[in-house]
């Protein structure tokens, strides 16, 4: 390839790379204007629900959805997705609180621990199931959602864990603040800016992008898509277990039928923040906003006393217009890329989409791919 055609090419990647990561931030902000203007309308009718009270429930129920979303969005950008999230929660909470109540002796960091490994096992199941024996993931993880759930009825037996067998310190984990915000939410907040920078800045991160962006060429270029595929259901299953030990300090009371359905609104959640279901994009930052957006929906909607049956309307539709959002802006982006990909120079082009620059390759630099230290034998430096 010549400097020239070398110069191109990357230009052309760093603006299709920008005009993707742009897409991605006006996602976001419309979330967060979408949040503003909920909380404010909502507000406005009734003031009750910006009290700290109110606010506080809504950081504490979202940061449960938020944590399971996180670990679904590294699932959904290989292309998958996990069905099972509420059936490991449910189990991982009643084997937490179960343990709890008849050895109290046990220390709580190894119970909370326990329930992670216990959800990681689950997503294990899941990631061989997919990865390995390839089975479709939404096969494979509604088989697993019904088989978790049968697990934990049995293991239950009918018994339910109430607070009162409970130890304080376990349950003081959902009530206590740091600064007026709730450790469960700061607990999210942690993982999420973990994993949000794992994506953003590791291998393994990158691999899981390109694993969803297409399947096919990543084989190509070497990526081991297997085993990235199991580590990402480990992982969503690992989270999932954490948010189960979540679930039963916020709770308290805990039986074999917890986060029942739970698994549709991590994935609207999901789909809501802009994570694209069909995989390779999104992010786990806008999948928390989904989170944050639909918990605060469901409070808006109570404070207004409006109908459940209502409620579960209104989460749909938003799942809807997410999901046809998703796919209009995916056209567009594509279209986008092929015109920069062919474009005519007499063809006028929007200054925001110009690369940088900075962006471009320097032929002179030894760093830069368009580097030539001498010409080939017959040929100038341009390749001519």
């Amino acid at each position: 390839m010549t400097a020239t055609a070398t110069r191109t090419e990357a230009v052309r990647r760093n603006g299709g790379r920008r005009l993707v990561d742009r897409v991605a931030r006006v996602r976001e902000l419309g979330i967060v204007v979408a949040l503003g203007l909920l909380f404010g309308v909502t507000g406005a009718v009734n003031p009750s629900f910006l009290t700290y009270a109110s606010l506080r429930d809504i950081l504490l129920n979202s940061a449960i959805v938020a944590m399971l979303a996180v670990g679904q969005t590294l699932v959904v950008i290989t292309r998958n997705v996990d069905l099972s999230v509420s059936s490991v929660v449910g189990l991982s909470a009643f084997g937490g609180a179960l343990i709890l109540a008849d050895h109290p002796g046990v220390p709580i960091p190894v119970v909370i621990a326990g329930c992670v490994v216990l959800g990681a096992l689950c997503g294990a199941v899941n990631g061989l199931l997919v990865g390995a024996a390839k089975v479709p993931a939404l096969v494979a993880t509604l088989g697993t959602l019904y088989a978790f759930r049968g697990i934990d009825f049995a293991w239950a037996g009918g018994r339910q864990v109430n607070a009162a067998d409970m130890p304080d310190g376990f349950l003081s984990l959902g009530t206590r603040s740091v600064l007026g915000v709730p450790l469960l939410a700061l607990v999210a907040l942690v993982v999420l800016l973990a994993v949000g920078w794992m994506l953003g800045n590791l291998r393994a991160g990158r691999e899981l992008y390109a694993i969803g962006s297409n399947p096919e060429a990543a084989v190509l270029a070497g990526i081991r898509v297997r085993r990235r595929i199991v580590a990402a259901f480990v992982a969503n299953g690992a989270l999932a277990g954490l948010a189960g030990v979540m679930w039963a300090a916020r709770f308290g009371t805990v039986d074999a039928t917890v986060a029942t359905g739970k698994e549709l609104d991590v994935i609207a959640a999901v789909v809501v923040g802009g994570v694209a279901i069909v995989g390779g994009s999104g992010t786990v930052y806008g999948a928390a906003l989904g989170a944050l957006l639909l918990t605060g929906i469901t409070s808006a909607l109570a404070v207004l006393r409006v109908d459940a049956l209502a409620q579960t309307a209104i989460n749909g539709a938003l799942l809807l217009a997410a999901i046809v959002l998703d796919r209009v802006l995916a056209l567009r982006v594509a279209a986008a890329l092929r015109r920069r990909r062919f474009h005519d120079p007499a063809d006028p082009v929007d200054p925001a989409d110009r690369p940088d620059p900075a962006d471009r390759p320097d032929p002179d630099d030894p760093a830069d791919p368009a580097y030539r230290a001498e010409p080939a034998p017959g040929r100038t430096a341009d390749g001519s």
